[in-house]
């Protein structure tokens, strides 16, 4: 296999950034060159740069990095907007952007799909053996054979999940498992803001029909796997907070928990670039979540997933990251002058950053806002969906309601995690009113909801800092 090599081993190492490294997209037009798949494969580093439309950025395409830290540029390489990867085990092959790369480094690339701006590729439910699924951003969902390389367009998914007014649609990922296919539209502007969120979709096929989860954004989707079970994790947010929905393989449906958002720079949907779950160690998963990385359990007890626990935030766009010759590595999206709309940036360019997986308790300390409820709706008796207590120092709760008499707040707190709720105070709201409790310092239980004794819209949020 013949490659471009473009950058040899440097000696110039900055905070874990190799500035050798940096890729660039060129002046004319200025877009971006963010980096979106990541994958170790055949002794090499491989990754792919995407500018924001197919077309666009010239110097993008695909990449590799060999053991002495030299970059290279496949001359199979192809500009288009690509943030797809996944290994197909019954053909030993990497599937990353249009491209399918054997175990020893040769490269074929599934021409039909080249324009499209590709985000997720998924195992096929019937066919597995030699075909896989694509999404692309603007949900088109193909079927391709991995032997001929054939494409086949099955769905327009603005069809299927009733997304024909939506303008700008963002699909950002896909994924496989537990006999069905799920897919995330992460469309999230002011309109959904200002009306409720409707825009975005997690949604699923299971071979007969797409059923629509959620109309709020979802940024991914994913698998984990272990010896002990499987669970299919969708990672979102609302206006009220970040979202992970969690599918135990078996159960009848999604269960869903709630998060902290440590900022609102990553709220709109072309500011998400791009939200992961993904394995870094042996059986230890990470997610990136509305700017704060947590540590997730590989393995479920009893129908549940125990143990998700904050580690830092932060404000870096990570396109992936993954783990390679012993370090993490995290992929990014430096500089972005896309159209010239910030005229205090120049050439697109980004970079990879290496270090420890434990180096990201060393990042900014967890801290965030949000809560079960945002003027919700709310039924009298019916808890609150959980949201997550663990991992902060200190945590303010705030309460208020639109009903024309005094509403009781029954305050549950699950310290153990697995769903063993008592309640922690009650705290009655005067009619139209609001009140605050501060828990004490280190007060920490992992999960904390709410109980109305009456029906009102509510709001019920958390400040933890």
């Amino acid at each position: 296999m013949g490659s471009s090599e473009i950058a040899r081993q440097g000696s110039v190492q900055v905070s874990g950034v190799f500035p050798h490294l940096a890729v660039v997209a060129g002046h004319t037009p200025r877009t971006e060159t963010g980096i979106g798949a990541l994958m170790p494969w055949a002794d090499r580093l491989w990754f792919i740069t995407y500018p924001a439309n197919p077309g666009s950025g010239t110097g993008t395409g695909l990449f590799w990095l060999d053991e002495t830290m030299t970059l290279h540029k496949h001359p199979a390489s192809v500009e288009g907007t690509y943030a797809n990867r996944i290994i197909h085990k019954a053909t030993n092959q990497l599937l990353i952007g249009p491209h399918v790369i054997d175990v020893e480094g040769n490269v074929r690339t599934i021409e039909s799909l080249v324009p499209y701006r590709l985000t997720a590729t998924m195992k096929h439910l019937t066919e597995p053996e030699r075909k896989v699924y694509y999404l692309t951003m603007e949900a088109l969902f193909f079927e391709v054979d991995l032997e001929t390389l054939e494409s086949m367009l099955l769905f327009d998914l603005t069809k299927e999940l009733d997304l024909g007014d939506v303008e700008h649609l963002h699909f950002k990922d896909g994924c496989t498992g537990h006999g069905r296919v799920v897919v995330a539209n992460n469309t999230y502007t002011n309109a959904d803001y200002l009306r409720g969120e409707w825009q975005g979709r997690l949604a699923e096929w299971d071979g007969s029909e797409w059923r629509i989860l959620e109309t709020c954004q979802f940024n991914a989707v994913t698998q984990s796997t272990s010896t002990i079970g499987t669970a299919m994790l969708a990672m979102g947010a609302d206006n009220a907070s970040a979202i992970l929905k969690i599918h135990i393989e078996g159960a009848d449906g999604w269960d869903t928990y709630r998060l902290p958002k440590a900022t609102h720079t990553q709220d709109h949907s072309w500011t998400t670039e791009w939200p992961r779950i993904r394995e870094v160690e042996s059986e230890r998963w990470l997610m990136d979540c509305s700017g704060m990385f947590y540590e997730l359990p590989a393995m479920q007890y009893a129908g549940k997933v125990w143990g998700v626990r904050p580690v830092s935030s932060h404000l870096r766009i990570i396109g992936d990251y993954c783990s390679w010759r012993g370090m993490l590595v995290m992929a990014g999206d430096q500089t972005t002058p896309i159209g010239d709309a910030n005229p205090f940036v120049g050439q697109p360019q980004a970079n990879l950053w290496f270090g420890k997986t434990d180096d990201l308790w060393q990042f900014g300390k967890p801290q965030g806002w949000g809560g079960p409820w945002l003027r919700t709706d709310v039924c009298a008796g019916q808890p609150s969906d959980p949201y997550l207590m663990t991992g902060f120092e200190h945590k303010v709760l705030h309460l208020s309601h639109q009903a024309d008499a005094p509403v009781t707040f029954d305050v549950q707190v699950d310290f153990v995690g697995d769903g063993s709720w008592v309640s922690y105070a009650s705290m009655t709201v005067p009619a139209r009113g609001y009140k605050h409790h501060v828990f004490p310092t280190g007060f920490s239980a992992h999960w904390v909801r709410l109980v109305a004794d009456r029906d009102c819209v509510a709001t019920g949020y958390l400040h933890y800092t």
